[in-house]
């Protein structure tokens, strides 16, 4: 068995009651990892927090907030360190699917895009980087997607906020890499997650199978715990070599490396 490392590390995951959120969740808790989760609904985030106990026997702090207000990552990145006294892993994954012509996007939605996935991971990543600092290691995770490294028509406000997010990663990489805080980007294909799910018009698996023959390479749909070993990877200390780095977790679907 391949040990990762991450015993007894804290974690803060963003999104955490469902889908990418809650898969990386439950594979960090696995590790023996000290898991906080956030969402704004408190009764799926609360459910979705005791399974994860059930499952793993791990400690899971379940923390209702909007990520998108200042006020609650602050409320949320305090309750964690009032709880563990650190953090040493990130995962920006809190967003919504969001793929419009240019010309029905009006005002509010790009506020509302930016806030909820650009503007939430800088401020948790401002939160957590005192503590990542006092110690010389930290590792942050931005969830974005492929629409952020080539954009199709009509995936607006999504493929410009992610762009950014992707802008965002390598930035930090760069200017915190000589305080051993590593930070990459995994740019998200199509995943079995109640977001692509809620597309289907009857039978989901017939959905997925024809999403997979038309658009994905591989021939078939990613399950979440599969992205979730991936990040569990990219922040043990296997990964230690790795940071600044928009891993393509498409099924070979994307138009660049």
């Amino acid at each position: 068995m391949l040990d990762l490392g991450l015993k007894g590390k804290v974690a803060i995951i963003t999104g955490g009651s469902d889908g990418l959120g809650r898969a990386a969740a439950e594979k960090l808790a696995a590790e023996g990892v000290k898991v906080a989760i956030c969402a704004r609904r408190k009764e799926p985030l609360e459910k979705a927090a005791e399974e994860i106990r059930k499952a793993t026997g791990g400690q899971v702090l379940a923390h209702v907030a909007d990520v998108s207000r200042a006020a609650d990552c602050e409320a949320f990145v305090k309750a964690v360190i009032d709880k563990w006294g650190e953090v040493d892993i990130l995962d920006n994954n809190a967003g919504t699917g969001a793929g419009n012509p240019f010309g029905n996007v009006d005002d509010a939605l790009w506020q509302a895009d930016f806030d909820l996935k650009v503007m939430a991971a800088v401020r948790m990543t401002r939160l957590v980087l005192p503590s990542m600092k006092k110690r010389r290691d930290g590792r942050i995770v931005n969830i974005t997607n492929m629409a952020g490294k080539a954009p199709k028509a009509r995936q607006l406000p999504t493929s410009v906020s992610r762009a950014a997010g992707i802008n965002l990663t390598k930035s930090l990489a760069n200017e915190y890499a000589a305080d051993n805080i590593r930070v990459n980007t995994i740019c998200i294909g199509i995943v079995r997650t109640t977001n692509w799910a809620h597309r289907a018009k009857g039978d989901v698996e017939a959905y997925f199978a024809q999403l997979a023959k038309e658009r994905v390479p591989l021939g078939r749909v990613a399950y979440a715990t599969e992205f979730a070993d991936l990040f569990a990877f990219l922040v043990s200390d296997r990964a230690s070599y790795i940071t600044g780095a928009a891993i393509n977790f498409d099924g070979g679907a994307g138009m660049t490396v």
